[in-house]
């Protein structure tokens, strides 16, 4: 047997303590036994691996093989001016690992927020004396005392309990406060026991007394934060595709450049100009703004994901999020509102909803009563608050005061003589109060509980005999409002005489009422639905409340669209296998309710098993888990505890689920113009490359050197691509589903287009500049150049001209790859307008000023070759043109 399913004499006994708690000497053994009660951290990383891991991924090794090989051909030729490239290469290096560590650095940890959601203090009994003690002091066999407003500081089991309820919405889920009393218990798990408080929950009302059972990492909470930190983060779907992409533009750079320089060297080609066009081809290949660029774009995403209040922890989960095939999103605090409301009445044989009894001013006259019994038969307590008074309690009791308030437009303040108190196995509160009219009981409950003790009814006509069918229709009243998931409660009442006898008090009760309550679904969420369902994303509620509440809520908010909806228990879960899990799955509409932490987290990895990629929403420590695990996780940012945020990778500044579409549009976005970019900077790849070609093959002189090509992809590149990354979203975003799981960010579409089209109409443009300089000045073919040769210094700067000029004309072609130039909005992105503006500075600078001759071995060209490389440019945009034309009349 369990701790739970003991008497509280057994309880006690099990544990070797007592009703007075434990001697000082036995908590000292026991404190060095099981240690302090608090959740221990899970040794991670040090900060220094985590750093040097920045600078040796596999896109930075590449980089520091092409600085090695820099500095080591700097070593045997002096003066080449590869040492100038090889730092140029290291700074880039430098700048990716820093701007990376430093995003991780900022990322809390969820264990921090875990510690500091337990209380501090706690009142102890130990040897028979009550006093305070720090929540990490306390060790199994402790007694301790708890009343409302209370956090539990362990597991605990109840020895007595009045009129005790918890909120155990952080832990289990559940959105109702849950009754508490110190009976053994037949069920059979230990967290929806009626006789166990599990530590990081609340009391909310009444107060009781309990012996601990389990602290620190033995509680349920403590099993909850070793899931959180055991739980290996997965990595994101944009990660996985820039470690692929990564690793593919690494092998071809490092291959062409041995291949290429081998077939130099059966060319006949000196070693070191062998080696020279080695290094330049594997530069060229290699984007070397392609990682800071993705940084950027994605900060700037946040920046925008930010203003529609969704803060993202971790920068590429802004992309993952825009993938997006399911979201588990847990209901209370996310869907609801997680505030208790009165939504519809039973009076007079009908229901009616709580917003037409004000506007009937008679039938709040006629049910004086019933609103009599509302606003006074409670257990709460005023206390001051800022300022205000404000009622603390149970979240049911505060909602039917508010309620009977609004309709009674006054406060009967009749004051409260005697109890009969509200427990487990009676399922109803009653309290007597004295009126000017005499002294009234007040009852209200379960209706299976209420039912039998009334003899009469209160109805329009006046007080009537309960007849066998009014007693049905109050029991069909109360299924028509169970099935709409509502909470719901019967109300009675008596007049009592001045001398009355307390073992009959609730007897011959006069049957008013029956009252519903809810915990609303969020106003705008209907219409996030809606929105999910165009865009291709599968909701799936994942709960710890009641299924009929869930179901209920799930239809109310569109959740659920078909008539027979799959519904799964916890108790239901732990029977299926894996197999049975996945099946399951592929059901149209399906809510988990009942579920534990674990459980969560096994829905979250089936659903990732059937290629699906998941964002779990919620707001409690039992949510964390699974936050943790899933591809995106977003916690509330009001409601949410600090461990669930602390386990996000988003959280939602408002509560507001409909946030969740802003920025999955965002996040759809955010992949498409990493797409955009991507074409852009490969583009500039082949005219970098064509130059080693031409010079290997065709013996002439080298069109362009290694350190004008780094002035191109970390120079006058970087900002119009970072333009193409923060471009808005295109309309119709959201009315497609979300990208297959295995489609790639570089694939062969985008590679023929960068490399095979555009890529080769730059080089075209670029080799005929270079060209139109050398025989204006009267080269022959054959002929060679020196390096400081002023013709060649021309020639070269033609060259770089021409493929700057010719990327302004790309960055306009690759922000609408979809569609024509003419029909979008050219001027709408104002980082694109600086980029262009930029790169006409900086190639303005590097051609005209002696700063920039000295260090990219330029100098000036004539107006002329400006002209004839202009009309280059615009046939490359007419191309293009006819390319994209082509291309829709093909499909259609």
């Amino acid at each position: 047997m369990k701790i739970h399913q003991f008497t509280a004499d057994e309880a006690l006994a099990s544990l070797k303590t007592s009703h007075d708690g434990l001697s000082q000497a036995e908590v000292e053994y026991r404190l060095d036994e099981y240690g302090p009660n608090r959740v221990e951290e899970v040794r991670g990383e040090s900060l220094i691996f985590r750093f040097i891991k920045e600078f040796i991924h596999f896109f930075a090794l590449i980089l520091w093989l092409a600085a090695g090989l820099a500095f080591f051909a700097e070593s045997q030729q002096p003066g080449g001016g590869m040492a100038t490239l090889g730092y140029a290469i290291l700074g880039v290096i430098l700048i990716n690992g820093l701007f990376s560590f430093w995003q991780q650095y900022r990322a809390e940890r969820a264990i921090s927020a875990l510690q500091k959601l337990l209380p501090y203090y706690v009142k102890v009994l130990r040897e028979g004396k009550a006093g305070l003690i720090l929540a990490a002091d306390l060790v199994p066999g402790d007694a301790i005392l708890l009343q409302e407003g209370d956090n539990v500081p362990a597991d605990c089991r109840l020895l007595e309990a009045f009129s005790l309820r918890v909120n155990n919405a952080t832990v289990t889920g559940e959105s109702l406060p849950q009754a508490r009393d110190a009976e053994p218990s037949a069920e059979e798990n230990l967290e929806h026991s009626r006789n166990t408080l599990l530590a990081g929950t609340s009391v909310v009302s009444g107060e009781g007394r309990a012996v601990v059972f389990a602290t620190g990492m033995h509680t349920e909470f403590g099993k909850i934060a070793h899931l959180t930190q055991t739980a290996v983060k997965t990595v994101s779907p944009l990660q996985l595709e820039i470690v692929r992409l990564s690793r593919l533009i690494a092998l071809i750079s490092v291959s062409l450049g041995v291949a290429f320089f081998l077939i130099g060297r059966s060319m006949g080609l000196s070693f070191w100009e062998n080696f020279i066009f080695a290094i330049g081809i594997i530069v060229a290949n290699v984007p070397e703004g392609l990682l800071p660029t993705v940084t950027l774009s994605l900060a700037m995403a946040t920046q925008r994901m930010a203003k529609r209040n969704a803060l993202i922890r971790h920068m590429p989960s802004v992309e993952a999020l825009g993938s997006a095939t399911v979201i588990c999103t847990d209901k209370t605090g996310t869907l609801t509102e997680n505030c208790m409301a009165v939504s519809s009445l039973y009076l007079g044989g009908k229901i009616v909803a709580t917003t037409e009894i004000r506007r009937q001013p008679q039938l709040v006259l006629t049910y004086r009563r019933f609103f009599e019994d509302a606003l006074l038969c409670h257990n709460l307590k005023e206390t001051m608050v800022a300022g205000k008074w404000q009622s603390l309690g149970d979240p049911m009791e505060i909602a039917l005061v508010r309620m009977a308030k609004t309709c009674l437009g006054e406060t009967c303040v009749y004051p409260k003589i005697n109890e009969v108190p509200f427990d487990t196995d009676r399922k109803r509160l009653s309290t007597i109060h004295q009126t000017p009219k005499g002294v009234v009981l007040y009852c209200k409950g379960a209706l299976e509980m209420v039912l039998p003790l009334c003899k009469q009814v209160q109805t329009g006509d006046g007080i009537m005999p309960l007849t066998a069918e009014i007693r049905q229709d109050f029991i069909r009243a109360q299924e028509q409002m169970a099935n709409k998931g509502l909470r719901v409660l019967a109300f009675a009442w008596r007049e009592l005489e001045a001398e009355h006898n307390g073992e009959t008090l609730e007897q011959d009760l006069i049957l008013c009422a029956l009252v519903g309550l809810e915990d609303p679904p969020r106003a705008e969420v209907p219409e996030a639905m809606r929105k999910c369902r165009e865009a291709g994303i599968k909701v799936i509620m994942v709960t710890g409340d009641h299924p009929h509440t869930a179901l209920a809520i799930g239809r109310q908010i569109g959740q659920i669209q078909t008539d027979n909806p799959v519904v799964i228990t916890g108790k239901q879960l732990r029977k299926l296998s894996e197999t049975q899990l996945r099946l399951a799955l592929d059901a149209p509409d399906i809510i988990f309710a009942r579920v534990g932490a674990d459980q969560k987290m096994r829905i979250v990895a089936a659903l990732k098993k059937k290629k699906h990629i998941v964002a779990v929403t919620g707001d409690g420590v039992n949510d964390a888990p699974a936050l943790k695990l899933a591809d995106i996780g977003i916690a509330m940012g009001i409601s949410g505890t600090d461990v669930a945020k602390a386990a996000a990778d988003m959280i939602l500044l408002d509560d507001n689920f409909a946030s969740i579409i802003a920025a999955v549009e965002e996040g759809r976005v955010v992949y498409e113009n990493i797409r955009k970019f991507l074409a852009y900077i490969l583009t500039s790849n082949i005219p970098e490359v064509i130059p080693y070609l031409a010079f290997a093959l065709f013996k002439i002189p080298l069109p362009l050197t290694i350190i004008q090509i780094l002035a191109v992809d970390l120079g006058t590149d970087m900002l119009p691509a970072l333009g193409l990354g923060a471009a808005r979203p295109e309309p119709g975003s959201m009315s497609r589903p979300p990208r297959p799981r295995n489609e790639r960010l570089l694939d062969w579409r985008l590679l023929l287009r960068a490399y095979l089209f555009l890529g080769m109409l730059e080089a075209v443009v670029s080799m005929a500049a270079y060209f139109f300089v050398l025989h204006s000045g009267g080269w022959r073919w054959g002929e060679s150049l020196e390096s400081q040769d002023p013709l060649y210094l021309q020639a070269t700067t033609a060259c770089l001209s021409a493929i700057i000029v010719t990327q302004i004309v790309n960055v306009f072609l690759c922000k609408t790859p979809g569609r024509s130039v003419f029909g979008a909005h050219l001027f709408d992105n104002r980082i694109i307008l600086w980029g262009i503006a930029l790169e006409a500075a900086l190639i303005l600078i590097i051609d005209y000023t002696a700063w920039g001759n000295l260090v990219l071995g330029t100098l000036p060209i004539a107006p002329e070759v400006w002209l004839f490389i202009l009309p280059f440019g615009l046939a490359m945009l007419l191309l293009e043109e006819w390319r994209k034309f082509m291309v829709v009349r093909l499909r259609r």
